[in-house]
């Protein structure tokens, strides 16, 4: 068998398990009504939680700051990209955060391989994660040589175990805040209170909780109560909530000044244009005047909590913008998915590996732009098609 026809002998199975991929073209900015592919959708598939992503604002600052500053960085932070904007942008997310520095990145996957490896680079080392972590922290616990046990999802007594019968010479806590195909959050206070008693470091992934939880949009930290302790290391990423892209890893001095000598994703890599940091400062300003989005965004919540009780899907309800509907079956997935993009609804329908085998589901996103019609027109189409 030569090289070509293994790959296509891999390309049909994954179609014949209901497992292959593919894009949709987005003809229109991100927003609840949308033009893809040449049809009028109505969306529920976009992380865009806040309906920041086409804001104007964040547009002219975006403008304004390619005006400015051009269009790219030219190198690394530590070269020579590291410019004013960037500069900027991390000390109002350090104090947005509570926390005493804070280090941006191009993308979320960046700084979380750049956090984990970093704290537990070798086998005297050992990483402790949630089963449901997200690919990016599974990556980069692979990549770290330490030892890694993985306990059931938000199961604190087999963590308590982990860590107890654990030897290694840095312990690493590693969990979603908001998981991100189930909507749910880690119990973040037993996880500090567990990173305290053994000396653990707790590395938190907030990508989907930054903007929408906690006071101002704070995040899953504030929301849980966990304060911007030593011992603490966050991640967030800034193309969900915030509605433009890139991370921020945020933290003590001394981690931040560690990662910043030693995190391999951070010092070879080209920093963000320097635009999307201006845009972002304006993002943080929204955020944290959005009160009244993220109040909409939970009455949403609760109105397709209330519509969809009784189908004969199982809906995981949460606080979150996330609600997804477990359907089972990758093709009985997937045939849910496209009688709704028949009836102009875009759904996206999530498979393994992503989710466990038999968890098939309808990752249902809502947005602070979605308005009380739109959620009513998805829950009149799955009623239908009960």
């Amino acid at each position: 068998m030569n090289i070509e026809t293994r790959l296509r002998e891999e390309l049909a199975a994954l179609a014949d398990q209901g497992l292959a991929r593919r894009r949709r073209l987005l003809e229109s900015p991100c927003a609840p009504r949308a033009m893809v592919e040449g049809r009028e959708m109505l969306a529920f598939a976009s992380n865009d939680y806040l309906g920041l992503a086409a804001h104007p604002e964040l547009a002219q600052a975006l403008a304004d700051g390619a005006l400015t500053w051009g269009a790219g960085s030219g190198a690394s932070h530590l070269v020579s990209g590291h410019l004013g904007p960037h500069d900027l942008l991390e000390q109002r997310l350090a104090a947005f955060t509570g926390f005493a520095r804070a280090l941006t990145f191009s993308t979320g996957y960046l700084a979380n391989l750049a956090v984990t490896p970093t704290l537990a680079p070798g086998r005297d080392d050992a990483i402790f994660a949630d089963k449901l972590n997200h690919a990016s922290l599974i990556d980069a616990a692979q990549l770290s040589r330490a030892r890694h046990h993985r306990y059931p999802h938000n199961d604190m007594a087999a963590l308590e175990r982990l860590l107890a019968a654990s030897d290694a010479r840095s312990k690493v806590i590693v969990t979603d805040a908001v998981f991100s195909m189930d909507g749910d959050l880690a119990p973040l206070a037993e996880l500090f209170a567990l990173a305290e008693r053994f000396d653990a470091w707790l590395v938190v992934d907030d990508a989907h909780g930054f903007g929408v939880l906690g006071p101002q949009g704070q995040g899953s930290l504030a929301h849980c109560g966990v304060p911007a302790h030593p011992r603490v290391i966050l991640m967030g990423t800034l193309g969900k909530a915030a509605g433009v892209g890139g991370a921020f890893v945020a933290g003590s001095e001394l981690v931040m000044d560690y990662l910043l000598q030693k995190a391999r994703s951070y010092i070879f890599t080209t920093a963000q244009p320097p635009a999307v940091a201006c845009a972002l400062v304006k993002s943080l300003e929204l955020i944290a005047a959005g009160d009244a989005r993220r109040a909409h965004l939970q009455a949403l919540i609760r109105q397709l909590q209330e519509g969809l009780a009784g189908l004969p899907w199982q809906l995981l309800p949460s606080q979150t913008a996330i609600q997804p509907l477990i359907v089972g079956d990758n093709e009985a997935a997937l045939a849910l998915s496209r009688a709704l993009w028949e009836r102009g609804l875009w759904v996206a329908a999530i498979r393994p590996p992503t989710v466990p085998v038999g968890t098939a589901r309808l990752r249902i996103s809502l947005s602070a732009a979605h308005s009380q019609a739109d959620v009513a027109s998805l829950v009149d189409a799955l009623k239908a098609l009960a």
